[in-house]
């Protein structure tokens, strides 16, 4: 992701699953956190044998407030409303 390694705020990123769930997250670091789900270390116990992974959705949001209330805003969706945001339909912004 070329993008990420320009922009040094936080991201916020949504993980599927190998049974099709979703999962949503925020890193200051995409690719060390998607490797890190992968490997099953540091948090996320509900990723750990649930690969493989493949990243769906991820987006600079600026600070470490402003993504996590965007976080919590997405986690709070409907699947059908999330898949809106992943798929680019409906803009991250009008979350909140």
């Amino acid at each position: 992701m070329p993008a990420e390694q320009a922009f040094e705020g936080w991201w916020l990123y949504v993980v599927e699953t190998s049974d099709g769930k979703l999962y949503t997250g925020i890193t200051t670091d995409v690719a060390r956190r998607i490797e890190e789900h992968a490997r099953g270390q540091r948090g996320a116990r509900a990723l750990r044998g649930k690969g493989p992974l493949s990243l769906r959705f991820c987006q600079a949001v600026g600070d470490r407030s402003q993504a996590l209330r965007l976080e919590c805003a997405l986690k709070r969706l409907k699947r059908a409303d999330k898949l809106q945001v992943v798929e680019g339909r409906r803009p991250l912004d009008s979350l909140l």
